[in-house]
């Protein structure tokens, strides 16, 4: 049994995830709480050498290994750091988690996203979130914010548009499955229009 809260955060590459985690992470700490704030893949000492694989080594990466490399990465991660914190009752952030999997490489690389979905959750003994905020945004209008930052992208941004926009897709499936696990933001708002949803929604946790 865990007493904290798990929150993930979801979407595509340049929709703002990082903004709206640190925004949030500062509200929750002003209520008094602990936070633990992380990431997939990477959360970890081993996930950072996964991380390298997964996206800044050269050449090709099988869709099946690339599944099974985030899926090792996300027990681990679990294991030795999410489930742990929750434990001692603290508010878990994390920057992507097993519903990235689903999208990325169960619908955007074509595999099966029910084994996907089904790898993730034996690697995380079925845990999951109390909220997962997705912010959504079309792939063009992403990659045009991505562009602009200047930075080198890694191998999975690389990819064509098209392949983002089936992620997006899979990602809108997923929250209207399951509504009461799922938040959907526009992420054409504004940074301080989308945090009071968070926020919202988030308080209503922390009340039950």
């Amino acid at each position: 049994m865990t007493s904290g809260l798990f929150i993930s955060v979801e979407g595509i590459d340049g929709v703002g995830k990082s903004t709206q985690l640190g925004l949030l992470e500062e509200f929750l700490v002003a209520q008094g709480r602990t936070v633990l704030r992380t990431l997939e893949p990477g959360g970890t000492d081993l996930g950072q050498e996964i991380r390298h694989l997964l996206l800044h080594r050269k050449g090709d990466v099988a869709p099946r290994s690339e599944a099974l490399l985030y899926a090792a990465d996300r027990a681990h991660h679990v294991a030795t750091k999410i489930r742990p914190a929750l434990e001692r009752g603290e508010v878990v952030l994390t920057d992507r988690y097993l519903d990235s999997s689903v999208a990325y490489q169960g619908v955007g690389r074509a595999l099966d996203a029910e084994e996907v979905r089904a790898i993730s959750m034996f690697a995380v003994e079925n845990l999951l979130p109390a909220l997962t905020i997705l912010l959504d945004l079309p792939a063009e209008v992403a990659r045009a914010r991505r562009s602009q930052t200047g930075q080198e992208p890694d191998r999975l941004e690389r990819e064509k548009v098209e392949f983002f926009e089936a992620v997006r897709q899979a990602y809108l499936e997923m929250a209207s499955r399951e509504p009461e696990r799922w938040l959907v933001i526009d992420a054409s708002a504004s940074i301080e229009a989308m945090q009071e949803q968070i926020r919202d929604r988030v308080k209503q946790l922390l009340a039950r």
